[in-house]
């Protein structure tokens, strides 16, 4: 098979699409033929070094996709079936090997492309929406990053359980993105956007998602009394310290966030990516069409994502 892969640590020069050996399945595990992988930033930190990688070269990046079971050596799945997964390693390739206990069954009405778009980013803004803050009829809520795959995703389920929307990005053309994506109101970080914030929501805003990490105290300044900052990113760089005294005052909640902390069975898999499924399925989420490569165009693919130019999902065709 081909795969997309990296020798050494560096810029997207370091990709190379090359044939390798097939994967050798092991217990419960299906052999996938890929035909759509996601595309994320955690792949772009794979391949700078910065992300912990087991084994030795060359390197696989991708962990969410969806394909075809062309071999299986249990009875969970039969060789035709359509599955998808949000984490599972080795995924820039032709051909790979899923435990069962990762494969989530893919309904006929979801494409493979529509699976490698939602589950990595619809899934985390899922947890977000009904677990990390539980999403009430009339909150509002702040989403940083708002034009961004996960921001857009958490965008559509806040509008869906009935919240008020306001976004935050970094240009104008992401302003507009969030806005036809249903956002509310959107503001840029470069308007002083604190200020901005608090003459639309004069008592601040119920919960504030941020994804960017040294906005955490920021974050506080414009969340209620009582309200609630969920953070579960670091694309701007590390947080400041949160002085637990400020917490008390106000009683506001810091709330971590983690995708894996939640995709911790099988079944919970299973149940989150379905109710993706039924809300895209009737309708009550829409979803953009992503931006689509070839794999052997990886590079190109890494440098339009590390651009930030793009608004919404990249994916990976085999």
């Amino acid at each position: 098979m081909k795969a997309l892969t990296f020798s050494e640590f560096g810029t997207s020069n370091v990709l190379q699409y090359i044939k390798i050996k097939d994967p050798i399945l092991k217990e419960n595990e299906v052999l996938v033929e890929m035909k759509a992988i996601g595309l994320n930033f955690a792949d772009v930190y794979r391949r700078k070094g910065d992300y912990h990688l087991v084994g030795t070269p060359p390197f696989i990046a991708g962990y969410e996709g969806a394909g075809v079971v062309i071999n299986s050596n249990n009875t969970s799945f039969n060789v035709g079936d359509r599955i998808a997964f949000a984490d599972v390693p080795l995924a820039n390739a032709q051909l790979v090997a899923v435990n069962i206990k990762n494969a989530i069954p893919l309904p006929d009405a979801i494409s493979f492309e529509t699976a490698a778009t939602i589950l990595l980013q619809g899934l985390t803004a899922h947890y977000l929406a009904t677990d990390s803050h539980k999403t009430q009829q009339g909150d509002t809520v702040l989403i940083h990053a708002a034009a961004g795959g996960v921001g857009q995703f958490l965008t559509k389920i806040s509008k869906l359980l009935g919240a008020t929307v306001i976004g935050l990005t970094s240009s104008n053309d992401k302003v507009k993105a969030a806005l036809l994506n249903g956002a509310d109101k959107v503001f840029l970080y470069s308007n002083d956007w604190k200020n901005q914030v608090l003459n639309f929501v004069p008592n601040g805003v119920d919960v504030t998602y941020d994804s960017v990490g040294n906005t955490l105290s920021d974050s506080f300044e414009v969340t209620k009394n009582r309200g609630q900052v969920v953070f579960f990113g670091m694309a701007g760089g590390d947080p400041d310290f949160i002085n637990p005294r400020m917490l008390m005052d106000s009683s506001k909640t810091l709330t971590g966030g983690d995708l894996w902390n939640y995709l911790v069975s099988k079944e919970e898999r299973i149940k989150r990516a379905n109710q993706l499924f039924e809300w895209i399925i009737s309708g009550e989420i829409a979803i953009p069409e992503p931006t689509i490569f070839k794999l052997s165009k990886g590079k190109k693919a890494h440098d339009f994502l590390e651009s930030r130019e793009s608004t919404g999902k990249i994916i990976l065709i085999p």
